[in-house]
């Protein structure tokens, strides 16, 4: 086999097998629990009363969107064979500490409305500074295209919670 075919084996090998790189990887298992906590936070505010109508419909459209991506991100590093557990502790821009979370299960009404949009905004903020990175230096087809739509769909909610800031 000459040189070239090799190289072109390796190329089809690579692509067959879903073909990724190190930044790929690293978006979906820092991406992981990065939505998880989205989906934490929206769960509380989904159990609580007196929220504006906005507020929990939000909630719920994030805990829509970002179960789902949780599963598919989990689905690629299986399928990538790569472990889908982070090793070590990694800083995630966006992250809400233990102590905020603490505060927004224990606020009510529009206070909890601002302690949620607030802590989410700068989630997004984060997540979409990863998404954007990955953006830059992924290759795999489907990890690059969630990338985009998590741009799109968070700058998105990050104006219409911005917004909704404004009212309460």
């Amino acid at each position: 086999m000459t040189t070239f075919a090799v190289a072109i084996a390796i190329a089809l090998a690579g692509c067959s097998a879903g073909g990724h790189n190190a930044a790929d990887a690293g978006f979906a298992r820092m991406m992981i629990p990065h939505h998880a906590q989205a989906v934490q936070m929206s769960d509380v505010m989904l159990t609580k009363n007196d929220i504006p109508a906005q507020v929990t419909a939000l909630a719920g459209r994030i805990k829509a969107a970002q179960g789902p991506e949780i599963e598919k991100m989990t689905g690629w590093l299986t399928d990538w064979n790569e472990p889908v557990g982070m090793s070590g502790g990694h800083a995630m821009n966006g992250m809400v500490d233990n102590q905020d979370i603490a505060k927004l299960e224990a606020a009510q009404g529009r206070e909890a409305a601002r302690l949620f949009l607030n802590h989410m905004i700068a989630h997004h903020q984060g997540a979409v500074a990863m998404a954007q990175k990955e953006g830059t230096d992924g290759m795999n087809a489907d990890a690059l295209k969630l990338s985009r739509d998590i741009v799109t769909a968070q700058e998105s909610e990050i104006k219409e919670m911005q917004d909704l800031l404004s009212t309460l």
